[in-house]
This record gives C-alpha cells, sequence and structure tokens, in this order.
C-alpha cells in the first residue's frame, strides 16, 4: 500500500501484532515482579531519595532568583517577544513567503539533521520552540547572583540534562523522522522498539542499560586487543602483559603502560590500525601493559596504596626480572596517570630512580577546577555514595559509566533513545562504543579515598597533603622528566587543570596538547592524519599564556612523543615474553580484561 506521494506503507499483521504484545506483557510482567522482589530484599533506610541533592539546589537558585523579580520579568518578557517573533515568522512561511529563523541549532547537533526540521513549517515551529525555551531556562539559571560556585555548576548542569530530556526530538509525536518510519513499517519500528527497551532493562537486571553497540559483533582477544603477547606476571589487583616484539632491536628501557581502571587497558588497543600498542611496539618499544582486575566484593578493601604497590611498583620489579632493567619509561593515562605521578613521588621519597621518564596521558593532579566531574562531588552525594558501596563492597560499573555518559547525554544517552527505540533499530557495531560500555567495579576503599582526598579535598597538591604506605606525598619532590599530553576539548580532565602540574614538579616538563577530546585527542594514530596538536618550549604559569605563544603541529603527536621518549636512548635485541625470569602465563589479552561487570 502506498500513500498520495507513493511512500510505500507497511500494514503490520493483526496476528504478529497480538503476539508480540503479548509477549511484551509477559516480559513487564516479569520485569516488574523481579523489580518488586529486588525492592523488598534490598536493605531499608539506606540511601535518599535526593542522593544527588539536586533539590537543595535548586530550592536555593528558585529563592535568589525570587529576590529579583524585576530580572525575572525581564526574561519573561524577552521570552514572549522572541515567540511573537516566530509566530509571526512562522506565519509568513505558511503564506509563502521567506523567513529567517529566530533561533538556530549549532551546527554539530545531530537532533535536528533530517531535512523536515528545515522544511516542514510545523517541525521548523516546534524545533525554534524548543531552541527559545532552552535558550529562556538556561539564560534563567545562569544569571542568579549569589550562588556559590559548586550549587551553580550543579544547577546548570541538571537544567542542561532537563533541557536535553525534553528536546522534540525523543518524542514520537514530534520528530518527524519517527513519525515517517511509524507510517512506513505500520507501527512495526515502536514495537520492535519497546522489545529494544525491555531487552536493555532485563540485561541491567531492572535499570536501564541501553544498548550501544552490538555486543556480539566485538570479542575480547578475537577482533579487539589482538596485538600479540603474554601475560607475563599476575596478582590480585593486576595481570602484566609482555607484548612480542616486531623489530630485530629495541629501546633499552622498557615501556610500561598504566592505564586507568575505570575503564579497560585496550581503549589503546583497539584495533591494528588505532592502537598506540602496536604503534609503540612497532617503533621499537618494549611494550608492557598493566591490565587491572575486574574487583568484586572480595578486594572492598583495597586502596590507592594498594593500586600503587600492586600495580606499578610491582610491575617494575616484574619487568626487572622479565628484561634485567631497573628503569623504565612509564606511561600513564587519567586515573592511571595520577596513579604514576604519586608513585614518581614516592619513588622519590625512599630514593629510587626506577622511572627513567614519565608520559601523562589527560591527567589530573589538581583537581580545583575538575570541570563538569565536580557536579558529582559534595559531601551529600558522597555519603549517599560510600553508603551504596558498603552494601557491596564496589561501585557498580554501571553507576560509574552513566556518570560520563551524562557529560555527554545528547550523543551518549539520547540518540541511542531515539534509535533503538523509537525507530526501533539495532545501534551499529563500532568498537569504541563497546569498549565504552565493557564497565568496571571500583572498590570501595579505593574510590572513596580517591574521591574525597582528590576531588573534594584536593590534596594531592599539598606537600604531604596525602600519604600512601606511610610515605607523604610531596609532588615538588620529582625531579623525572615528565611529556604531558592533554587535549583540548577533554570533560574529563579539563586541560587548563591538567597543566597545573608543570608548574608543581622539580624536574623538566614537556606540555603538550592535543585537539580533539579525552579519548580521540589520545588514540590518535599518524597514518590517519587527523587533527594538530600544540608545543611550546617554555612553560608559563598560565595555560593561557602557553597557548597563546605555542606552535601549531598538524597530524598526530606520537612521533612527536617518540622522538621524544628515545632521545639518546641504546638499542639492545629483542626481548620475547617469556625469555627472562618470568615464564609466560596465558596469551595476551589475559583472563582479567575479560570479565565484565554485567
Amino acid at each position: 500500500m502506498a500513500d498520495d506521494k507513493g511512500t510505500e506503507i507497511k500494514m503490520i499483521d493483526p496476528a504478529e501484532l497480538s503476539q508480540a504484545m503479548t509477549g511484551i506483557a509477559e516480559r513487564s510482567q516479569r520485569l516488574v515482579a523481579d523489580f518488586l522482589q529486588r525492592q523488598t530484599a534490598e536493605p531499608k533506610g539506606n540511601g535518599s531519595l535526593d542522593p544527588l541533592n539536586i533539590g537543595n539546589a535548586f530550592l536555593e537558585m528558585t529563592t535568589r532568583m525570587m529576590s529579583d523579580p524585576a530580572r525575572l520579568v525581564e526574561a519573561n518578557l524577552s521570552l514572549w517577544n522572541d515567540y511573537m517573533a516566530l509566530w509571526q515568522s512562522t506565519a509568513r512561511r505558511l503564506m509563502g513567503e521567506t523567513s529567517e529563523p529566530i533561533a538556530t541549532p549549532d551546527a554539530a547537533d545531530r537532533r535536528f539533521k533530517d531535512e523536515m526540521w528545515q522544511d516542514n513549517e510545523v517541525f521548523d515551529f516546534i524545533k525554534q520552540s524548543y531552541l527559545l525555551s532552552a535558550r529562556y531556562l538556561h539564560g534563567l539559571v545562569d544569571g542568579v547572583e549569589g550562588m556559590d560556585g559548586h550549587t551553580a555548576q550543579k544547577v546548570d548542569f541538571y537544567t542542561r540534562q532537563f533541557v536535553d530530556a525534553m528536546a522534540p526530538s525523543n518524542f514520537v509525536l514530534t520528530n518527524p523522522e519517527v513519525l515517517r518510519a511509524t507510517v512506513e513499517t505500520g507501527g512495526e519500528n515502536l514495537v520492535k522498539g519497546l522489545n529494544n527497551l525491555l531487552d536493555d532493562l532485563e540485561r541491567g537486571k531492572g535499570k536501564l542499560s541501553i544498548k550501544m553497540t552490538d555486543y556480539d559483533a566485538f570479542k575480547v582477544g578475537e577482533n579487539i586487543a589482538v596485538t600479540p603477547g603474554k601475560v607475563v606476571f599476575q596478582n590480585d589487583l593486576m595481570q602484566l602483559v609482555q607484548y612480542d616484539p616486531t623489530t630485530e632491536t629495541v629501546a633499552e628501557r622498557p615501556l610500561l603502560v598504566v592505564p586507568p581502571w575505570i575503564n579497560k587497558f585496550y581503549i589503546l588497543d583497539l584495533r591494528p590500525k588505532n592502537s598506540f600498542i602496536k604503534w609503540a611496539v612497532d617503533q621499537g618499544h618494549t611494550v608492557f601493559v598493566i591490565s587491572w582486575v575486574n574487583p568484586d566484593e572480595h578486594l572492598a578493601a583495597k586502596g590507592f596504596a594498594d593500586y600503587m604497590l600492586e600495580g606499578p611498583l610491582a610491575a617494575i620489579d616484574a619487568i626487572e626480572k622479565a628484561t634485567g632493567q631497573k628503569q623504565v619509561n612509564a606511561v600513564g593515562y587519567c586515573l592511571g596517570g595520577t596513579l604514576t605521578v604519586c608513585t614518581l613521588a614516592y619513588l622519590a621519597a625512599k630514593g629510587k630512580d626506577s622511572i627513567a621518564s614519565a608520559t601523562l596521558f589527560t591527567t589530573m593532579t589538581d583537581f580545583a577546577e575538575p570541570g563538569e566531574l565536580g557536579v558529582f562531588i559534595d559531601e551529600e552525594q558522597l555519603t549517599s555514595l560510600e553508603e551504596k558501596m558498603s552494601e557491596h563492597g564496589y561501585l557498580d560499573g554501571r553507576d560509574m559509566a552513566m556518570t560520563f555518559n551524562m557529560l555527554r547525554a545528547n550523543d551518549l544517552i539520547w540518540s541511542f533513545v531515539v534509535n533503538n527505540y523509537l525507530l526501533g533499530k539495532d545501534p551499529f557495531p563500532f568498537d569504541l562504543l563497546y569498549w565504552n560500555s565493557d564497565s568496571t567495579r571500583m572498590p570501595a576503599a579505593m574510590h572513596s579515598f580517591y574521591l574525597r582526598k582528590m576531588y573534594q579535598q584536593n590534596k594531592l597538591v599539598e606537600p604531604g597533603g596525602i600519604t600512601l604506605d606511610g610515605v607523604a606525598i610531596d609532588l615538588s619532590t620529582i625531579k623525572t622528566p615528565i611529556y604531558m599530553l592533554s587535549t583540548r576539548e577533554d570533560h574529563i580532565a579539563p586541560w587548563k587543570s591538567t597543566y597545573s602540574l608543570t608548574q608543581r614538579t622539580g624536574g623538566t616538563v614537556k606540555f603538550v596538547l592535543a585537539a580533539s577530546g579525552h579519548i580521540a585527542g589520545v588514540v590518535n594514530p599518524p597514518a590517519a592524519n587527523k587533527y594538530c596538536y600544540w608545543t611550546n618550549t617554555k612553560k608559563p604559569k598560565g595555560p593561557d599564556t602557553w597557548l597563546a605563544s605555542a606552535k601549531q603541529e598538524e597530524g598526530s603527536w606520537w612521533p612527536d612523543w617518540h622522538g621524544w621518549a628515545t632521545k639518546g636512548v641504546k638499542q639492545v635485541p629483542a626481548r620475547k615474553p617469556g625469555d627472562g625470569k618470568l615464564k609466560a602465563i596465558e596469551p595476551a589479552p589475559g583472563a582479567y580484561v575479560k570479565a565484565r561487570a554485567v
């Protein structure tokens, strides 16, 4: 069957629809029953109806806003004038005239990419109405005076979450692409979408776990994380992977990669063409990588010091046994970089120089300005989080994943809601999103220490502000040469905050700023010829001053780092895993990285 424009319209078979709805009803009843059973089993009295303390923030904002009624009247009048202009513009378009839009989305806003948002007067009106309302709400909360910085940031963040959630693209009747799909499929897209929703609820055991990619399309060790190597050492917290050489000679000092344990290490080894690990091996490095365990309740008491002792320090000892080398070049990524910096200060206090040079990817040490992650750090939220972790001994990886996804809600939440639930499509196979969904747990003791001592109290920048294994950590004692790589659009480790470390250590620091964000700016192989980076031989006190006099370089920063890391380094015959005193335990990437949290 076709409509008057020739569009093929599918009529859904009543029997198929009835069967589908029966299956949906049965699954829904089972989900509700499971939910009620869990509610009955869960401890009572723990937590709060508002664990994020959003209510108090908005109450304070409203109180202060009402104390300035003139400004509120001015904002409402401005919105009224904007709507009147929009009505006039839409009326002219309906009469066949051309009219300039009153509000336009950002060029990068993919929510309104469908042509109907521009070509159809009704949908154009809906889009512009939303944009005007969004602008009004943001302007209203941004201009409230008298709130402390944290409360203002929280109000702004959750206002944006609300505004993003209410976008017309997220609803069936106001999304032209969804309406078109509903007509063309006879509503089959909505039935399929409801099944997708139930699948996600079942996989999340009652919590919505949005499917971002085809999970069956990837398998760690088979088509991602495939650089050849062997696990040569392991303990409770990590496996140490040594990779097979591809060159006849290698740099004398081995390379130890310390990834974050908030995510899994294979972001640096997704595919051969964009694998930093493989590229480093091909450049003649003997590469070792820490693969952190996905902790459960048995590791609840493991603290930040344990991650240092059983992570990089244990790895350095193991590498000496494997290669005979007492020194390594270390690479720390994100939280792994923060741990690497702590390890440098710890070694300095012990009078050891086990790390000859350190490279830091997107690493925070000064948490005074932590970006939007700071929204989640205050006493009420930390107390609620600690109560939650005390139940199982760890933070569920899904909770951590949702926090990061909220930082880019339109890309990592609402785009999948539209694709999976409204359009009824399956997500596209994408290795990066598979990795992003492969969440890890956080041991309660470590995570509480990290959030309180660093994010909340910012003790790492204070000499002796934190103590690890009985040693007071003082960043100024670090004399090790450091290569710092930060990214200009980083929403997790803001580059201007990471820059602070250049002023705090006692050694040489080369600061490099890459284009793009926390992942794409780091995983940027030379062959891709994408983005650019900035360098500066000076390190002024302020990041803006540094950037103003920095030199822009095209392409990947990887060769620049390689030149820095291997300058004056002696070459030795290539080393194979298992040739030294440490024998191979199992093939890379090892068992630890394959353990999924859900």
